[in-house]
């Protein structure tokens, strides 16, 4: 398993931050390398949400079915697929820091690989996998704060 860890300090309200990570429509809008969404069910928002997430990895796209599987608004939202033989379980949490007009938001994803390959790729993985978690949380901030927060 390797556990990938990013905390962003954004100023906005917690509810704008948890809104922008826990609507698929709003985080597509976030993050610029996501050039499509798709839901898989009618549900949007919540538990049993699933939708395919098309992202542009360098010059090819690539696609991922995710699910959220944990809820609590303006607090956590969990996102899993399995993807290339390994499980990957993303879960975004928000807290209000100082008089709460900003929020931390940190993600923590963790690869769970079950396949042999997949048990020697994903750790390989672990910094080009960082660097784009870094880019979406960094598109987070800039998106939620260019909205005014």
């Amino acid at each position: 398993m390797t556990r990938t860890t990013i905390t962003r300090t954004i100023h906005a309200p917690v509810e704008t931050v948890f809104e922008a990570v826990s609507d698929i429509s709003n985080f597509r809008e976030a993050v610029p390398h996501i050039v499509r969404v798709e839901f898989l069910t009618e549900s949007r928002v919540g538990v049993g949400t699933r939708f395919r997430e098309t992202r542009m990895m360098g010059k090819r796209e690539a696609s991922t079915v995710l699910e959220v599987t944990e809820y609590v608004k303006n607090e956590r939202v969990r996102l899993v697929s399995d993807a290339g033989g390994a499980v990957w379980d993303s879960l975004f949490t928000v807290t209000p820091v100082g008089d709460g007009q900003g929020t931390r938001l940190d993600l923590v994803m963790e690869a769970r690989p079950y396949r042999l390959l997949s048990r020697v790729f994903v750790p390989l993985m672990k910094g080009v996998v960082a660097g784009a978690v870094e880019g979406d949380m960094d598109a987070v901030k800039g998106w939620v704060e260019g909205q005014g927060g």
